[in-house]
């Protein structure tokens, strides 16, 4: 991309959708982003074109809240200002992969207003014909991007090889996952390259608020289908061995979207990796996980897992607990799986969920401080928190005395600190 359009010349304009979805701008009022709640005015410096493979969404219930060019005073938009009397909805973006928020749209919610779906909800406007979106690339790993996907490829790999692996219950669910979902590291397993997805657990040891995978209030829809059954090591080695011995920057990873916490068959995957391993030992083999169970982080770390993704919203234990919802459980057992792994020579990743206002407010970007400086991990994965922004923070029951650092210099202070620690999206191969 150009330097000279990496960020707008002008401020972009507030833009709203009408009932059908349609989106206009509105140059009268500049677009606001929002951070915990607080609404603010983006800096030009915050600001990237909309990325490929991004969506835009339409906030049912809510309405656009933009700022005046003049005061930069926050105004509501309450109907369409070219046709008076015409309903109107707030606009966000979701962000294609390896991109960070670095504000919220900003809206005003109103009564009776549903609950939004599970999704990341970024700021977005317009200038000089095109959407500008508040956020920053975190990695530059192309594995998920859109222009890497070709669906007529996609399906024909796909169906090839379920045909092929007919007998394998694994591979038929990641071809669900693949056909229904677009998930990219289906996709990808399907197109023999990078990182291989290993669902296998379908009961959980959290309640987490946000769960992508199940949701019983009923007052917000799971995003997929949570996997039903616990594969066998042999359908688990049967689809790991192939690509790790072939694929480019072979991963391959247990703990996914589709499945509850992958620690609670620690046994079946303790036997998948001692089978994966008397096979090839090319590749890295990957847990994504709440870290909930140091002993069976332990017994995984001596059969061969070579890397760890901890899931964390918070270094906070309140804000933790209260998200997580444990069962059994704590943030310290979280803690020392990290040690655990990483005395046992494994990388450890933090899969830290990212909200404007909540990460780089003051008492949360201490906490972390603490325990980057405590527990060492080797990379933060900068990870959009899919969830209602206000649903989250009235569930952490969030509060703060000081006002937010900003995403960009919330990062500019994570390098100058931690210069070794690895900034990211994905899991790295690391062998």
């Amino acid at each position: 991309m150009p330097e000279n359009t990496r960020h707008p010349a002008g401020q972009p304009s507030l833009v709203y959708a009408d009932l059908k979805g349609n989106i206009t701008d509105f140059p009268a009022l500049h677009m606001a982003g929002m951070s915990g709640g607080q609404f603010l005015l983006p800096e030009k410096e915050d600001f990237i074109p909309l990325p490929e493979g991004s969506e835009l969404f339409v906030l049912p219930g809510r309405l656009p809240v933009g700022l005046d060019p003049d005061s930069g005073e926050p105004l509501l938009l309450e109907d369409n200002p070219f046709k008076p009397g015409e309903p109107i909805q707030a606009v966000s973006a979701f962000m294609s992969p390896a991109h960070t928020a670095v504000l919220n749209s900003a809206y005003q919610t109103q009564e009776k207003a549903p609950r939004l779906p599970l999704f990341a909800y970024t700021a977005v406007g317009w200038y000089d014909d095109r959407f500008w979106t508040t956020a920053f690339r975190s990695d530059a790993d192309i594995r998920q991007d859109a222009a890497q996907f070709n669906q007529t490829v996609i399906n024909s790999r796909t169906r090839t090889k379920l045909n092929q692996y007919k007998h394998n219950r694994l591979v038929q669910h990641l071809g669900k996952c693949c056909l229904t979902y677009a998930c990219p590291a289906a996709r990808n397993y399907f197109l023999g390259r990078w990182e291989a997805p290993l669902p296998t657990s379908p009961t959980c040891n959290a309640r987490c608020v946000g769960c992508i995978s199940l949701q019983s209030s009923g007052k917000c829809s799971a995003t997929q289908d949570r996997i039903r059954f616990v594969p066998t090591p042999a359908e688990l080695a049967e689809i790991a061995i192939p690509h790790l011995q072939h694929a480019e920057q072979a991963i391959v990873s247990f703990g996914q979207g589709c499945e509850g916490e992958p620690l609670l068959q620690a046994d079946t995957i303790e036997k998948a990796i001692a089978a994966i391993r008397r096979k090839t030992d090319r590749g890295t083999i990957n847990l994504n996980s709440n870290a909930s169970l140091p002993q069976a982080i332990k017994r995984l770390s001596e059969a061969g897992l070579d890397s760890l993704r901890v899931s964390i919203n918070s270094a906070q234990i309140q804000y933790h607990s209260d998200y997580y919802r444990p069962q059994n459980f704590t943030l310290a057992d979280v803690l020392e799986s990290i040690q655990v792994m990483k005395r046992g020579g494994g990388f450890v990743s933090l899969n830290y969920f990212i909200l404007p206002g909540v990460t780089d407010s003051i008492e949360e970007y201490t906490a972390l401080r603490h325990l980057l400086h405590t527990y060492q991990p080797d990379r933060i994965q900068l990870r959009n928190l899919n969830m209602d922004p206000e649903w989250y923070l009235r569930s952490i029951k969030f509060q703060t005395t000081a006002p937010a650092l900003g995403m960009r210099k919330w990062l500019e202070n994570i390098k100058q600190e931690f210069p070794e620690l690895q900034l990211g999206y994905y899991n790295p191969p690391i062998r």
